[in-house]
């Protein structure tokens, strides 16, 4: 089961401040409380809430990390701005990973963290250890496609948090309640379309 699907941002390499990652969408899929140690689920609902919202957060500042390790081990170019239309240029161009996360570290057990670094934009999916993470790495990309495709995530004046209702939509056809889908050709060419569908609207 996937845990969590994250939007943040990944400064390019020669920005790169040393405050944190922002986070800019964050769909949980477990009960919340699955995301909480044991002393922490004690607290009342607003604690709760916010210790979420900064378990997320650690989770972007590793997966940030991650994105500028790998972009300095393949030569430290930042990537090139795309324009509007090169969003599948973009994605080819995209760095990727998976972050092993220790239990305790932020989560109550270990999980597994997908990544893909998309110029400024990080998108990461949170699995549990035992999850096929090829499947997950096909939704995490088709995810990211459409978010960048449907949404324009890469333009100037892109604002994420004002379309995170067209998120919640796609999360809902491509990973519901956080399952991964085993797609035939037919399902999948289906998807695309009501997907595509919805998001003409």
């Amino acid at each position: 089961m996937v845990r969590c699907f994250l939007i943040h941002s990944v400064c390019p390499l020669s920005e790169l401040p040393a405050g944190d990652s922002r986070l800019l969408y964050c769909r949980l899929f477990a009960p919340g409380d699955g995301l909480l140690t044991g002393q922490l689920r004690e607290r009342s609902p607003a604690e709760r809430s916010l210790l979420r919202g900064e378990k997320a957060a650690v989770v972007a500042r590793q997966v940030r990390s991650a994105v500028s390790l790998s972009r300095e081990a393949s030569g430290g170019r930042p990537p090139g701005e795309a324009l509007p239309g090169d969003e599948a240029l973009a994605l080819q161009d995209a760095s990727s990973g998976v972050v092993r996360l220790r239990a305790g570290d932020p989560f109550s057990e270990e999980m597994s963290a997908l990544w893909l670094g998309v110029q400024s934009l990080g998108f990461t999916l949170v699995c549990e250890p035992h999850e096929n993470l090829l499947l997950a790495e096909g939704t995490l990309r088709t995810l990211t496609r459409h978010c960048l495709e449907h949404l324009h995530m890469l333009g100037p004046g892109s604002e994420v948090l004002l379309r995170s209702n067209r998120i919640d939509a796609l999360l809902s056809r491509l990973l519901p309640h956080g399952q991964l889908l085993f797609l035939n050709h037919r399902f999948a060419q289906s998807l695309e379309k009501d997907v595509a569908a919805y998001m003409a609207k």
